[in-house]
Formats: structure tokens, sequence, C-alpha cells
């Protein structure tokens, strides 16, 4: 009763924060593309979105019900969530139970340390894909342990496992790297290479391909428009190595691989701790891979390995007699701590929300800007509508981040206009088809107020609003009526 007591503490904590912690900025814009899509629009035509579908599908369930009931999605997704958090949590128990070799563990704390790591640790990541994709590799996680000690499964469990991976791989392809690991370990360990052919990572597979033809067959706009448009920007160009590599999440993934090594330095390494720092190390080198630094790539990588962490100290026996292991504890609350540091920053846009606020209800608002935190989640903060197609103007920011932080040839440069050109054609097109009651220019980052006026349409077109005030660098326009 103690442990299901402070894990339900766990849960109300992680209830409060939510009432506390903003929402994240790209799953507010997901919510929007999914509203877009249960009213008829068409992902990648109608909603230009720069990730495969899978991004869109795992809130559209919770936005259709949120519909049903007449509530704001983001509760609802705020729900799903802590469900599937407690989901996982269960079906991992339940698998790992099924191990004679497990069942000396100490269950009750590290049950309440998984449940914050998945719950709290977030903070303003919380219910990003990323944050997704790690609840639903955990089951496989736990199934690959016992597999690699060649324990026999239930169905049920290797459904749950597979179904779990797929679902993870769907959302991107660095995620092959930490269950590729774990599979490699499951047959190494087991001396058979049967293993990798083991019925978990056959469904895994046909999901994963029973998306991409989905993709392909629904959604082909995504491979004629969206993803060369991401190739040619978004992925040509990389953060500094610094950024990359010398963060937080570096530091919170060094301080608990250590710590694993130290305390148990001695003694066996079972199958368990075995998969879940590999699939730390596999989630590193996805967000590694990622080359943007960025602190909601790096949450697999840090809960995992936070994971391992509290894994291997309910090893411990004694205590009283093992410094070693209390000053790991005391790591562990440190790293956890500069983990919900990390994972709770934000862009600062001013208070904008004020600002807006009172102007018009319900106000359609356009903004310009490459920062995509300008408008979201703003636009659901003041029961707005988004009028763009486009989470943000990004093709003008990866466009200018390609320029400088690449080669260009004039081929590719010629390219570069032509998608320039494209978004402005949108922009355009959205202005007119819904006019904005508020546009929001951003004039502290890359100037976009000088843009504007240097473009005759669109000054034509802010020729109907009035400067009602700036707020840290960003024009604040209302319609005349």
């Amino acid at each position: 009763m103690p442990t299901l007591l402070l894990t339900g503490i766990v849960f109300v904590v992680a209830i409060l924060l939510r009432q506390v912690v903003p929402l994240n900025t790209d799953v507010s814009w997901l919510l929007v593309v999914c509203e877009r899509m249960l009213d008829g629009q068409h992902l990648y035509r109608d909603i230009i979105e720069i990730n495969p579908p899978m991004a869109a599908f795992a809130y559209l369930p919770g936005v259709a019900l949120a519909r049903v009931l007449g509530v704001d999605p983001r509760h609802v997704i705020d729900a799903q969530l802590l469900l599937l958090a407690a989901a996982s949590l269960f079906a991992v128990s339940r698998i790992l139970r099924l191990s004679p070799a497990l069942a000396q563990l100490k269950w009750r704390p590290f049950v309440i340390w998984a449940a914050a790591v998945v719950t709290i640790l977030p903070m303003h990541v919380f219910a990003q894909r990323e944050h997704v994709a790690t609840l639903t590799f955990l089951p496989a996680l736990a199934v690959y342990a016992l597999r690699s000690n060649r324990e026999p499964l239930p169905f049920w469990a290797i459904l749950v496992a597979g179904v779990g991976a797929g679902i993870t791989l769907a959302f991107k392809p660095f995620f092959t790297v930490p269950a590729a690991l774990c599979i490699l370990f499951s047959a190494y360990r087991s001396r058979s290479w049967l293993a990798l052919f083991a019925p978990e990572n056959i469904i895994a597979a046909v999901l994963v391909i029973a998306v991409s033809v989905g993709t392909y067959a629904f959604y082909p706009e995504y491979f004629t428009v969206t993803y060369p448009l991401v190739r040619d920007t978004y992925l040509s160009w990389s953060m500094p190595a610094s950024v990359i590599f010398l963060n937080d999440a570096t530091l919170v993934f060094a301080i608990a691989i250590v710590s694993v090594l130290l305390v148990r330095q001695k003694g066996e390494v079972d199958s368990l701790l075995m998969a879940t720092m590999l699939a730390a190390a596999g989630f590193a080198v996805s967000f590694f891979l990622q080359r943007r630094g960025w602190a909601y790539h790096s949450y697999p990588m840090v809960a995992v390995a936070l994971l391992a962490m509290g894994y291997a100290l309910t090893g411990v026996v004694d205590w009283r007699s093992r410094r070693l292991e209390v000053a790991s504890a005391v790591a562990l609350v440190m790293a956890f701590g500069f983990g919900m540091l990390w994972f709770n920053g934000n862009v600062y846009v001013g208070p904008v929300k004020d600002a807006v606020a009172g102007l018009k209800p319900n106000p359609r608002i356009l903004v310009l800007s490459g920062e995509a935190a300008i408008g979201h989640p703003l636009v659901r903060d003041v029961n707005g509508v988004w009028v763009s197609r486009q989470e943000n103007l990004w093709i003008r920011e990866f466009v200018r981040l390609t320029r400088e932080k690449t080669l260009v040839d004039a081929a590719t440069d010629a390219k570069l206009n032509e998608y320039l050109a494209l978004e402005r054609k949108w922009l355009i097109e959205d202005f007119r088809k819904l006019p904005p009651d508020i546009v929001l220019i951003d004039n502290l980052r890359d100037d976009w107020g000088a843009w504007a006026r240097a473009d005759a349409e669109v000054t034509q077109l802010l020729r109907a609003y009035t400067l009602v005030g700036s707020v840290a660098g960003i024009d604040v326009l209302r319609r005349n009526d």
C-alpha cells in the first residue's frame, strides 16, 4: 500500500505541474494540426508539417475525444499521457515479474522512481513525441531483457512489446539505434541468432512498414513536397559540436552511466540493467545524430539513463556500509534536478499574451516569424484561430541557417530561393483566405518587419492594420474594423 500511495502522489504532483508548466510549443501546434484534420483539411497539402504523419496521429484520438467531451484538447492529451505512463509502467512490471531471475528485485522504490522519471521529469517537454516514444518503448525493453535470458514470454507481452516498439520507430528513424542495440544484445546473450527474428521484432517491423506504405499511399505530398524541403534546409546543417555534446543532457547521461558502473563494479550486471544501459546509449546516439542539441530530443536518452541508474541502486544490500552507493543516491537526486531544469527551458517571447488578450475575442492570428514559440501556445491561450498553414515561417529560417552554416553553390541557392517563394505564396494565400484579426511581426529575430516592408504585396495586405504596441521586439498589429 505505501508503494501504491507514493506512486499516486507522484502522479498527483505530475497533474499539478500540468497546471503550472506552459503547454509545449510543438504539442500546441500539433493540436491545431489535428483539429484541422478533423475539419477535413489534408495533411501536407492544407497543413504543412515538417514531421511524418505519426507526429499528428499520436494526438488525433485525444483531440477527437476532446471534441466529443467539449473540453480543451490539452487537458485530454495530458490525461492521455499520464494514462499511457501508468499503462507502460504496469506492463513493464508485469513482464519483469515473469522472470525468476528478477524476482529478488526491490520493486517498490524503483516503481516510485520510474513513475517520477516518466511523469515529473519531462516538465515543459511533457507530451512531446519523444516523451510518447519513450513510454511506448519501455515494455519492449523489458521483453528484450527476458528474451536475452531465453525466458518464456506470453503472447500479450510479445504483442505489447512489438506494437510499442513499432510506434516508437514510426516517430523517427533515429530510434532504430536503441532498438537495434537491444535486439542484438538479446541475440548475443541468448546465444541464438533466431532472437533477431523474435515475434515482437516482426510485429514492430510490420507496423513500421505499414505506416510507411500508408504514408506513401495517403500522404504522397510528404515525399513530393515536405521531405525535399526538409532535406535541403533542416537536414543540411548542424548546430556546433559544443551545443550538441556539451549540454545538461550529456551531463545527466554521463552521471547516470558512471554511477551505474561504480555501483555495480563488483556485482553481476543482469540482463535488464544491460538492456537498459544499451537502450540509453542508443537513444544518446540518436540524440547526437539529430545534430541539434535541443532539450526535447534528449528526453529518451536522459529518462532511460536515469531508469538504469535507479535500477542499479535497487541492488544495494547495505546502505550503511556502502559510502559509494550513498554518494550515488545523492548524485541520482542531483541528476534528476538537472534534468528537470534542462527540460523546463523555453524560448522567452515576453508578455505577448497580455498584449494580445482583450484586443478581440477569439481572434484570428498570423505571425511573421521563424520562431514557433511566439504563436504557440498563445493562439490556444487566447482561444484564437491560427491562420497560417505552417507552425511558423520555418522555411525562411532554415534557409537562413543553411546559407550561414553550409557552402551553397549556385544550383542549391536557386533551389532555396524557390522554397522561399513557395513559402511566401502560402503566406499570402492564407492571409487572403482567412484575413487575420491580429498580426504579430517579429523584429527581434531576423527583422521580419523589414522583410514585410520590402514586399509590395505583403505591405498592401498590412495596410488594413494598425500598430497597437510592441513587446520584446514583436509588433502587435490589429485589423481596422
